[in-house]
């Protein structure tokens, strides 16, 4: 694996609440130094990454239902048409946990299938929020966002009481059985943690500190 391999597998993200304008700038500027999968800004910063990145083969995700996913279903397909219409190549929505949890599993397919459908290009992430579901909630969970057409399960926002564990994507991965990729965020702060998740299974990566992941890597691989 190159440098460059790492970097496309992680979306490089900044979804503090109190990040400010030039945060998000900093963020991006750190964006292009390496050709990641994509840069993940918070909606109202959508249109202003992509002005920012104009010209460059960027591209800019964005979050939907974040970070609780108990917004009705539409105001989920209304954040996510207004992201796509604003720039965003791929969105990571939040399933919504509660009615999960209740038992209500066809109303929670249906919230997902609702997103995928009106924006039918985009990639669509769903955030199961691990930390918060038993071992066989997080299997029904894989089977639900697969049912819905998803194109990704990922296991946090990184808000939760508990972000990404290498138990978790090995588990998601297994249950998933090829039929949906894996998604790791969630309190992976170096290259040892994401290595980890990327051998576990993971199909991406999502961390604030992309950029300083695919140097230390870049690092490493200078010294052999």
């Amino acid at each position: 694996m190159t440098p460059e391999d790492l970097a496309g597998l992680i979306d490089l993200s900044i979804l503090r609440p109190d990040a400010t304008k030039k945060d998000i700038e900093e963020l991006l500027r750190k964006a292009m130094q390496f050709p990641f999968a994509s840069v993940c800004v918070p909606p109202s910063y959508v249109e202003f990454a992509g002005m920012f990145l104009a010209g460059r083969k960027m591209n800019i995700s964005t979050v939907v239902g974040f970070p609780m996913g108990y917004q009705t279903t539409h105001t989920k397909v209304t954040e996510a048409k207004e992201a796509v219409e604003k720039g965003a190549g791929e969105v990571d929505m939040v399933m919504n946990i509660s009615a999960f949890k209740s038992g209500e599993t066809a109303a929670v397919e249906e919230d997902i299938k609702a997103v995928v459908s009106a924006v039918p290009r985009t990639v669509v992430k769903v955030i199961i929020e691990t930390c918060y579901l038993t071992y066989q909630e997080k299997v029904y969970a894989v089977d639900t966002v697969v049912r819905a057409g998803a194109h990704f399960v990922k296991t946090s926002t990184g808000f939760g009481p508990g972000g990404a564990t290498v138990d978790d994507v090995k588990l998601l991965k297994e249950t998933a059985g090829g039929r949906i990729k894996i998604k790791a965020a969630g309190g992976i702060r170096n290259l040892d943690a994401a290595l980890e998740m990327i051998e576990a299974g993971a199909d991406r990566i999502g961390t604030s500190v992309g950029a300083e992941v695919v140097e230390d890597f870049q690092k490493k691989e200078e010294l052999f």
